[in-house]
């Protein structure tokens, strides 16, 4: 008899979107809220300013940004929680994979999850909130550069607080401040472009830290949980 092969990095992380994918199933009714909750963002506004025609366009991206932003913190506290309550996490610990691996599929289907759908919303939002059609191309790019840095930073706050009860609010007091810059240079691009100005350096400078963040925060994320279950 041959040993059996101990899984690829490929097949840890299919067996993992697998298992996301079904525990989504199950719960979606609860999946869908953070976007729900990023369309209601926008529509309130919309309504809210709806009388005043010439501001509405003006805040339209940093409605939209905003909007984002909070629905991805909205689920950020379960995004290890639910792992570290039945076990999960010790056997990723066990895994013959790196943690860092799992912990950025993870990441990744928590931005597809939150994120995406509101991206393929996005043309539709922007028509509710009028925001000038040149502009939307600008928004689309800050968005596809800035959402998954927003859940990579996330991930490590969510990994620092996953042993802590109702870590809630410290979860929002954590990863505030890290968003801050992301949603100036992502909504600051979109402006930018109003003015007649080359948006191209906000965008640079996001994609940068998507890069930085692609290679540090698995790292960071996996020490933090390793340090929590010990």
């Amino acid at each position: 008899m041959t040993a059996a092969h101990p899984p690829g990095l490929a097949q840890s992380a299919a067996a993992l979107v697998r298992r996301d994918l079904r525990i989504l199933w199950r719960r979606r009714s609860e999946a869908f809220q953070p976007a729900l909750f990023a369309v209601l963002v926008a529509v309130l506004f919309a309504l809210a300013l709806g009388a005043d025609s010439r501001l509405l366009p003006k805040v339209a991206s940093a409605v939209l940004w905003l909007a984002v932003l909070l629905a991805g913190l909205l689920s950020l506290d379960a995004l290890f929680r639910a792992d570290a309550e039945d076990g999960s996490l010790e056997q990723w610990m066990l895994a013959p994979v790196p943690l860092p691996w799992l912990v950025l599929v993870r990441t990744a289907m928590h931005w597809a999850t939150t994120a995406l759908p509101l991206l393929v919303a996005t043309p539709l939002l922007s028509l509710l909130l009028q925001l000038p059609t040149p502009q939307l191309p600008v928004l689309m790019a800050s968005l596809a550069l800035g959402t998954p840095l927003l859940s990579l930073i996330g991930a490590v706050i969510a990994a620092l607080t996953v042993g802590m009860k109702r870590s809630g609010i410290l979860v929002a007091l954590l990863a505030l401040p890290l968003y801050v810059p992301v949603l100036v240079f992502g909504a600051g691009s979109v402006v930018a472009a109003s003015q007649g100005l080359d948006p191209t350096g906000a965008l640079l400078l996001l994609g940068a830290g998507l890069v930085a963040s692609l290679l540090l925060a698995p790292l960071a994320a996996a020490a933090a949980l390793r340090i929590a279950l010990n």
